[in-house]
Order: C-alpha cells, then sequence, then structure tokens
C-alpha cells in the first residue's frame, strides 16, 4: 500500500515537467486575426480572382500571337542522310543536305534559331539519371559506382567522358544559315555563346583544373555516339569546350515532354542583319549527324523571336484565362444560390 502511494505522488511529481511553458506563445494565446466570410467579401473574392486573371490571360496570349515564327522540318528533306547515317560504319563521315524557304515580312528585332526534336522521350527514369553530376563539376570520381551505366566505360575499362546516355545521345547537327540577296549568298551570323545560364556555367558545370585541357580528360574516352572528344566541341573558343559548352550544357537540361525545342543560336545583329531577318530567300545547310528514322522522330529548326512574357507558347495565357472564367462562373453561380435562398427566406418570415 505505501509502495502504492509512492508511485503516485513520484507520476504526479514528474507531471508537470512534461507539461509546456506557461507562455502565452507554447499554450496558444497568441492574439490572432479570425476572417468573418459573408456574402460580400466571398463574392468579391471570386470576381476579383476572375478578373485578375482574366486580364492577365488576355495579355499573356496576345504577346505570344505578337511572336514571328518559322518551323522548317527537315526529316524528309534530308532523308538520304538519315539512311546514310543508319550504317553504324559512315559514323566518321559526312552528310550535308540543304533546306530553301522563304520569308515574306522582316522578322524584326533579335532572332533566335531552335532545333526541335519530336517523339524523343527524355523523360524515361532510367535515361534522366542516366549522368554524373560530379563528374561535370570536373571532380575526379569513380564513374562505375555512378548511374551511368552501360555508357560509364569501354571494355578496356576506360571510361567515358562525359559517362551516361543523355550525353551519349547529344543533338549533334551542325546547321547554318545563308541569305540569298541578289544571286549571291551570305551567311547569317550566328552566336553560339551566351545561350545558357549563369548557374549553368558556373555552378553546375566546370571543366577539371589543369593548365591544358586535354591533358585534363586524359585517360578518358568520348562517348560512343560522338564524333569527337569533349575538349574539341569548340574548337575555336576555349571557353566555351568541355564540360562548359553551351550546346552540351543546353542538351543536359532533359525536357518533360517527347517534343521540345533547344536553343541553338542566335542571329548577331551586324551589316545586313543589324534589325533582324529581311525578307527575302534562305538556306539551311545541314550537316547531318543525328538520325531518327529509327524511333519514328522528326526534326525541325526553328526562327523565332521574343517577347517580354517569352516565346511563343500560349498555354500560360490559355491557363489564366481558364481560371478566371471558372472565378467568374463560380461568383455568379453562388450569387444565384444567395439570391435563391434570400428569397426562400424572405418568404417564410412573411409567413
Amino acid at each position: 500500500m505505501k509502495n502504492k502511494i509512492n508511485s503516485a505522488s513520484q507520476e504526479g511529481e514528474a507531471c508537470p515537467s512534461r507539461c509546456p511553458d506557461n507562455s502565452a506563445f507554447k499554450q496558444q494565446r497568441l492574439p490572432a486575426w479570425k476572417p468573418q466570410l459573408n456574402i460580400v467579401t466571398v463574392l468579391s473574392s471570386f470576381f476579383l480572382a476572375g478578373a485578375f486573371c482574366l486580364t492577365v490571360g488576355v495579355c499573356l496570349i496576345l504577346s505570344a500571337n505578337s511572336v514571328r515564327e518559322i518551323q522548317i522540318d527537315y526529316s524528309d528533306k534530308c532523308s538520304d542522310c538519315s539512311k546514310f547515317r543508319e550504317n553504324s560504319s559512315n559514323w566518321n563521315k559526312e552528310c550535308h543536305c540543304s533546306v530553301n524557304f522563304t520569308l515574306k515580312e522582316d522578322i524584326l528585332g533579335d532572332v533566335f534559331m531552335y532545333y526541335g526534336l519530336q517523339n524523343f522521350y527524355q523523360n524515361h527514369r532510367r535515361y534522366m539519371i542516366s549522368r554524373s553530376d560530379a563528374q561535370l563539376l570536373g571532380r575526379n570520381v569513380n564513374i562505375q559506382r555512378s548511374y551511368c551505366a552501360p555508357f560509364a566505360t569501354y571494355r578496356n575499362g576506360t571510361p567515358m567522358a562525359p559517362c551516361g546516355a543523355i550525353a551519349n545521345s547529344m543533338f549533334n547537327d551542325t546547321i547554318d544559315l545563308f541569305y540569298n540577296r541578289n544571286s549571291s549568298e551570305i551567311q547569317v551570323p550566328l552566336l553560339k555563346t551566351g545561350n545558357s545560364w549563369w548557374t549553368d556555367k558556373n555552378v553546375k558545370f566546370r571543366n577539371p583544373e589543369s593548365y591544358n585541357l586535354s591533358s585534363a580528360f586524359a585517360g578518358t574516352a568520348r562517348p560512343p555516339y560522338w564524333q569527337k572528344p569533349v575538349y574539341l566541341l569548340d574548337e575555336e573558343d576555349e571557353r566555351n569546350t568541355g564540360y562548359v559548352n553551351d550546346d552540351f550544357i543546353i542538351w543536359m537540361r532533359v525536357s518533360a515532354f517527347a517534343t521540345f525545342r533547344n536553343l541553338y543560336r542566335h542571329v548577331r545583329r551586324i551589316r545586313h542583319f543589324t534589325n533582324g531577318l529581311p525578307a527575302g530567300n534562305y538556306t539551311f545547310r545541314i550537316s547531318y549527324n543525328f538520325p531518327v528514322s529509327k524511333f519514328k522522330g522528326r526534326k525541325h529548326v526553328i526562327l523565332s523571336t521574343v517577347v517580354w512574357s517569352g516565346g511563343s507558347n500560349p498555354f500560360l495565357g490559355i491557363a489564366y484565362v481558364v481560371s478566371g472564367t471558372a472565378a467568374t462562373l463560380a461568383g455568379f453561380v453562388i450569387t444565384a444560390i444567395h439570391l435563391k435562398l434570400r428569397k426562400k427566406k424572405t418568404y417564410f418570415q412573411r409567413q
């Protein structure tokens, strides 16, 4: 009996130590604002949200429609090169094709060139993780412990640089643009740098530290589908080669959809192209290296301008319009229900 009394007294003494402090914060006595919803505030919220979304959506759609864009599909026009590339023995041979088109009106302002792929699924899980971020930071790592397999090492043990399925499948067509003016061809000057994000160049991708980039990649080999090693991606600009090459960085940013486009070049506004691309006849000269027929894909070249809201993609504007319309309709439905219930209430009060 005495033991039970002692244990009960001990539990009573231990209880206060487990209780929260007697403060306004721990006892939830802080001052708070509790909104008092009524029909006026609810309807105002719906109608204001609807008006805001509709206004923003219309502005975005008008802005997207003001973008000048031309898209050229060269899959069929370069079908001979496509068949040529299907033979793996021709990997080190070149194949060129040309595509002519006409601009009926001037494309003024900054003009950007994109390459587009259709039916190329970069969103496959095994494909998306097939890379080594530590290797892309220029670190000396054991890529056999990464997710790069089977594109990690060759049979003789030589590591691939860069490793992984994403890097191995990098888009490597070379596209040049020519302007046909007065029976003469003028090559349109295209800039191949400045297309990636600052964080990519300075944070996510770095070359190994060495006095010579070729020596930094000594003991490694190019991926199987590449025609030259990574340190020769840009032989003209040392700041744009290796892992910090703009084309490589943009390709490594995988797409969520099977049809996508990536920024390739932008027109340098000098001489005949100070104001953009003048109307006239043009020619794309393509060095065909990226076959797409095996997975029933298509390839495009896109010339486009940009506006304050981005490129010619009306999806965001349509989403705003749909949301604004839904909010406005919900406001009208709530108003109708409120008026109907108020009439019933008034009727019963009179009875």
